[in-house]
């Protein structure tokens, strides 16, 4: 028989986010994430969501062992701005049993039908600066920190409990070795001269904070025309410049600004902190800090975290400024590999941004969805 219990505690919400550690304790491709900050993402005195946000977590009990979680979402900006009455969930795991899955979707259903919401829709975050997506191809690949792993099975249980696939996402890699430059040096002069633009070079995190709002603001308008998106909030800037700003190489931040020193263009890109949070283990200390802080100096490979370009100077190639300045930095950095996080396969203007570069698929993952009427 399947219980399923509200996490109330302190104690809970460990034991929430540490699942997953023994679900996949025997994989070599799951990358934990850092269990102190997926505590604090939950907290509701400290995450800024949750003005606009509510969220409850389940844990999901065969006997006395945990077996399987969820957390129901519900975005009262996406419901009351946008008008989608959608019940959201994330952080779907479990064992290969179809009662634990249906046991914890369920409930998830029945918040819905109490919010009087159409539709549940996930696995999703808060925001589309979270993860997203059930992976559907490429098990055998190592995950990223920005990103859900999961079974195999996982995608059956969907489907046999009635949901139907809504967003498709794809994950692309390339080797640095083959980005011919030619497709973008001469374009980017001519461009930088025409709109009278020019590219920012930071060195410090500090020199990269007076931008930080601007480049929120710019990723709300860039993003605003995405069926998936959600607008950051004055308040989630702050949370989100604490948490991710000081996390990147200020060298990898690119920003594009004209004449007036707007921002109209901008980039973030990682390095590659998978293998570093593989040894981590989920723990800072004592030794978790010494893995993704070598990792933040030296990786060889990086990860294209966003791309944002104001509606008013999108086609009129601002990207190959942007790529122009990678190519200067992960040449001197001795770059190997590329990554891009999930994209949209409906979002033309993201693909034709990389049209020119060889990249290839290596991953696909899927958001479900159920009516609830």
């Amino acid at each position: 028989m399947i219980t399923v219990k509200e996490v109330s505690s302190k104690s809970g919400l460990r034991t929430f986010v540490k699942f997953p550690f023994k679900l996949y304790e025997d994989s070599k491709y799951w990358v934990p994430p850092i269990i102190s900050e997926e505590v604090k993402t939950f907290n509701k005195e400290k995450n800024p969501v949750f003005k606009d946000a509510d969220a409850r977590f389940f844990l999901a009990y065969k006997g006395n062992e945990v077996v399987g979680r969820v957390a129901a979402i519900v975005n009262w900006l996406e419901i009351k701005g946008q008008k989608q009455k959608k019940m959201r969930f994330g952080w779907f795991d479990f064992i290969d049993d179809l009662e634990v899955s249906k046991s914890l979707l369920e409930v998830v259903e029945n918040i819905g039908r109490e919010h009087k919401l159409d539709y549940a829709e996930g696995p999703v975050g808060f925001s589309n600066l979270d993860k997203v997506g059930v992976m559907t191809e490429g098990f055998d690949s190592v995950s990223t920190m920005i990103t859900w792993y999961n079974h195999p099975y996982y995608v059956d249980h969907y489907f046999k409990h009635g949901y139907k696939i809504e967003k498709e996402y794809s994950e692309s890699k390339f080797p640095f070795k083959n980005v011919t430059p030619e497709a973008f040096v001469k374009a980017q002069e001519l461009i930088k001269r025409r709109y009278k633009l020019r590219a920012l070079k930071f060195t410090r995190t500090s020199e990269v904070m007076p931008y930080a709002d601007k480049m929120f603001d710019l990723f709300n308008e860039s993003y605003a025309v995405l069926s998936s998106f959600v607008e950051i909030t004055d308040i989630q800037k702050e949370y989100f410049k604490k948490k991710f700003i000081s996390f990147v190489n200020p060298e990898y931040i690119k920003f594009v600004v004209d004449a007036d020193d707007n921002l109209i263009g901008f980039a973030i890109v990682m390095p590659r902190f998978a293998e570093a949070l593989q040894k981590a283990k989920g723990r800072i200390f004592p030794f978790g800090f010494r893995h993704i802080l070598k990792a933040k100096k030296k990786s060889k490979d990086v990860i294209f975290y966003l791309i944002g370009i104001h509606p008013d100077y999108q086609n009129k190639g601002i990207h190959a400024v942007i790529f122009n300045e990678y190519y200067e930095t992960f040449k001197a950095k001795g770059i190997e590999f590329c990554y891009r996080t999930p994209e949209l396969e409906d979002n033309e203007a993201i693909h034709k941004i990389w049209k020119h570069f060889d990249t290839m698929v290596y991953k696909r993952r899927k958001t479900f969805k159920k009516y609830l009427y």
